[in-house]
């Protein structure tokens, strides 16, 4: 029953319109609001006193061990030690405002992508029982950190749910939303080279976390530094208040990154992928423990795990859905990983299958492959310049922000990872453009706070004409989407759309949205041209083209 409710939810938002790049951003909101009809115990917890943080400078705060600054690129840096409530508690204390803006943000997009009462409880009778049994799938010790964060949320939303609840469904949010949303824009791309292929033999590990829920969003990045009583200290970058792992490293020099694939909608709770790829950063120091701790648990949704060895020397890639588990190793000193399946168990998989054949995932796979082959060894800088790569792989440009790229200009963050030498580098700004900051684990932990070594220049492409295009073509492209999403009102002018073209004219999706703008306006022989003339420039996959031709022969038929 859920899963039809799902499939039905997920269709009738894409009938009503939901723009592409928006999408995936809508549904993780949607996820959220919905919320308010689930109740989730608190799990058991010792009693405990903290005591308050300390101001020790602007942006600097400290309590015990622990501590929370933010650096000159605006990152804020976390050191974190304990038991799993006493962890949760210190960091509510120390970045109790962080965390509460954050919650700000997505509630404030709550109010603007679901603004009808009518919507609002259609949506809460149909997904609010969803994560009711959620806590049956997350270790205690999850539960516990996750709680003692939560006392520190706003009491303005308790109407919402209650806190606990609240931010424990938050941390599956990412998994809901990508099963939901059909666009999948969560496309990720991860790389590893070692051996020949590197400058020093070791392993060089680059990902891109394509994870859009707007800009606001993204602003506040935060790294965080654990060091618990039981298992490895790791560090993990992110956001505040998320306790799972997009991107990490632990001291036995074993990495996680995650990369979402095609799934089908799940048909109820299961543990959250980032949950699960924290439990093996914490638990796991090699990879045959690493594929003992995934092959134990149930998840949500379909995901692939980059992990990386120091022990073991290489990379391979764990593949979950929530019915098959596989386990690739290429054997080589290249893997590559986009969004689709590599392993022999989803080889003839229907749903592995037609994601390849429709999605973005094999141009970025191909893409890699190529530059990979292109560059006779890799360093740092090397490495970071895979993950900017903007182009095709005949070399034609995409536009700037087609799915299609490496670099998407979307992405929360990219890392570089040195499991061996136990060194992560993480973007700063810019998406992947700024300069990335290394931090040394092994000094870290000794320290007990980020201790950075060497970084990684920022993107020559930052101060281009073309960069500063791409910036105000975003914020046109924002009145273009509450147009078309909620009927905003707008001014377009001929003059902004002969604008709009200039700033962004080789990409798909400047008129892909134009002609959504005049099919809405009744100009459908207009609209039936910019559909053309989307077609015409490297639309993002082959489903995307369908769209495209189907919505250019429907503004044809109208036009005749």
């Amino acid at each position: 029953m859920k899963k039809v409710v799902l499939r039905i939810i997920s269709v009738v938002f894409r009938a009503v319109g939901v723009v592409m790049e928006g999408a995936l951003a809508f549904f993780f909101i949607l996820f959220i609001f919905v919320l308010a009809n689930v109740r989730i115990a608190p799990p058991h917890v010792p009693e405990l006193t903290i005591g308050q943080r300390k101001k020790i400078g602007p942006n600097h705060y400290v309590l015990g061990n622990n501590s929370l600054r933010k650096n000159e690129a605006g990152i804020w840096e976390m050191y974190l030690e304990g038991d799993a409530y006493e962890r949760g508690m210190i960091y509510g204390e120390l970045a109790k405002e962080l965390v509460q803006q954050q919650e700000d943000i997505f509630v404030a997009q709550i109010n603007q992508f679901v603004p009808s009462g009518v919507w609002q409880q259609f949506l809460k009778l149909f997904i609010g029982f969803f994560n009711s049994d959620l806590p049956n799938y997350i270790p205690l010790e999850n539960q516990q950190e996750i709680y003692g964060i939560s006392q520190v949320f706003s009491d303005n939303y308790d109407y919402i749910a209650p806190k606990y609840t609240r931010i424990l469904n938050y941390h599956a949010a990412h998994d809901i939303g990508h099963a939901l949303n059909d666009y999948s824009m969560v496309g990720c791309t991860s790389f590893s080279v070692k051996g020949s292929k590197t400058t020093s033999g070791e392993m060089i590990i680059g990902r891109n976390f394509d994870f859009y829920v707007g800009d606001d969003f993204a602003k506040e990045k935060l790294i965080v530094f654990v060091n618990p009583k039981k298992g490895h200290s790791f560090a993990s970058y992110s956001w505040a208040g998320f306790t799972g792992v997009a991107s990490g490293l632990n001291d036995q020099g074993l990495s996680v990154t995650i990369n979402a694939s095609k799934s089908d909608l799940p048909t109820g709770s299961r543990m959250p992928i980032s949950l699960l790829a924290r439990e093996i950063l914490q638990y796991a120091g090699n990879i045959k423990e690493a594929v003992a701790i995934a092959k134990k648990r149930q998840t949500f949704v379909s995901e692939t795990l980059m992990i990386g060895s120091a022990a073991d020397g290489k990379t391979i890639l764990i593949e979950k859905s929530p019915t098959k588990f596989g386990v690739y190793d290429s054997k080589q000193d290249v893997v590559v990983c986009s969004n689709h399946y590599q392993s022999e168990t989803f080889k003839n998989d229907p749903v592995n299958l037609s994601n390849q054949q429709n999605s973005d995932s094999p141009y970025r796979y191909k893409r890699v492959k190529q530059l990979i082959a292109a560059i006779p060894t890799f360093n740092l800088e090397t490495t970071v310049n895979v993950l900017r790569d903007q182009y095709s792989e005949s070399g034609d440009t995409l536009g700037m922000g087609n799915p299609r790229a490496v670099n998407q200009l979307i992405a929360h963050h990219s890392v570089v990872i040195l499991p061996q030498q136990k060194r992560l580098y993480i973007s700063t700004t810019d998406y992947q453009l700024g300069a990335f900051f290394g931090y040394d684990l092994n000094e870290t932990f000794t320290q007990r706070k980020g201790v950075r070594v060497d970084r990684i220049a920022q993107s020559d492409f930052v101060t281009t004409q073309a960069y500063a295009n791409f910036k105000e073509f975003k914020q046109m492209k924002q009145q273009l989407h509450q147009y078309l999403m909620f009927d905003a009102p707008i001014s377009w002018s001929e003059a902004k759309t002969k604008q709009f073209i200039g700033l962004n004219g080789k990409s798909y999706f400047t008129y892909e949205m134009l002609g959504k703008y005049y099919r809405k306006k009744g100009n459908t022989a207009r609209a039936a041209t910019y559909f053309g003339e989307a077609l015409n420039n490297h639309p993002a996959s082959p489903q995307v083209a369908k769209e495209l031709i189907k919505w250019k022969k429907e503004c044809l038929t109208k036009t005749n």
